[in-house]
């Protein structure tokens, strides 16, 4: 059948699309040729994805090749307002960090990642390879398992047979029965915690966001060095300031919610 070609070639070429998109993020500015190379594409291919491209304002033109353009911005700042978390939680990411003097992340899970939907600093961050936006596995943050403790168990067994549970420190747990079993004392006690899991040195404790409806809309964490969060007299504030704003977070969700059901 003729269409069915032609939809497998336009789905091929809207993979090759992103590769070459994904490269440039990569690499931060790259060259018709390399990309040619290192994708095991056309140059001519290549040439006509990067046209298209520049033509919409997706790439610009460097004296070295080409880097991602700013409508790229136009399109994450669309996507991180619309998540009411980040309009209704930023104050509170920012009050965090102020009031702990550390770092501050409100992170949201969507296909199956955690992503970085807002983050602040205080006078003595951390500076972890995270950013906002950025997409990473779940299960050695703090504020992930928090998130997945909170999810179905036929959920969280999808995300792991979709992204797995890869090793990033000697911490991190790897078993999906010790994960369970992390979980569930998530649960118990109300937060996570990340023990050099996703890092060397690093420590973060989490909370998760809870709408009235029982779902989990994303989850708040503070990280920094074990040697400052693992004392138990800060780790009780620290917890305490959490639980708080992520509790405040949810009563403003539940009467955002409220106002615009009395609107419409």
């Amino acid at each position: 059948m003729p269409g069915t070609n032609d939809k497998g070639r336009g789905i091929q070429s809207d993979e090759h699309l992103f590769d070459i998109i994904e490269f440039i993020r990569e690499r931060d500015e790259a060259g018709v040729t390399e990309i040619a190379s290192e994708i095991g594409l056309a140059k001519s291919t290549v040439h006509g994805h990067l046209t298209a491209l520049r033509r919409r304002g997706y790439v610009v033109r460097t004296d070295n090749g080409y880097r991602l353009g700013l409508e790229f911005l136009n399109h994450g700042k669309h996507v991180q307002t619309s998540y009411n978390l980040y309009s209704i939680g930023q104050k509170k990411v920012q009050q965090l960090a102020t009031e702990t003097d550390e770092r501050a992340w409100c992170i949201v899970e969507e296909n199956g990642l955690g992503y970085y939907l807002s983050g602040a600093e205080g006078k003595h961050p951390v500076n972890p390879p995270a950013r906002i936006g950025k997409g990473v596995h779940l299960h050695p943050l703090a504020a992930g398992k928090a998130i997945l403790a909170h999810l179905s168990d036929p959920r969280v067994e999808e995300i792991i047979d979709q992204h797995g549970l890869p090793k990033i420190t000697p911490n991190t747990i790897t078993d999906e029965e010790a994960l369970f079993a992390e979980l569930e004392r998530i649960r118990e006690r109300g937060y996570a915690i990340n023990n050099a899991e996703s890092l060397s040195g690093l420590y973060a404790i989490g909370a998760p966001v809870i709408d009235e409806d029982g779902v989990v809309r994303g989850a708040l964490s503070i990280s920094g060095p074990k040697n400052r969060l693992q004392t138990e007299d800060k780790q009780n504030r620290f917890v305490d300031l959490l639980l708080g704003a992520t509790n405040e977070l949810e009563i403003n969700i539940h009467n955002h919610r409220s106002l615009r059901s009395n609107i419409e």
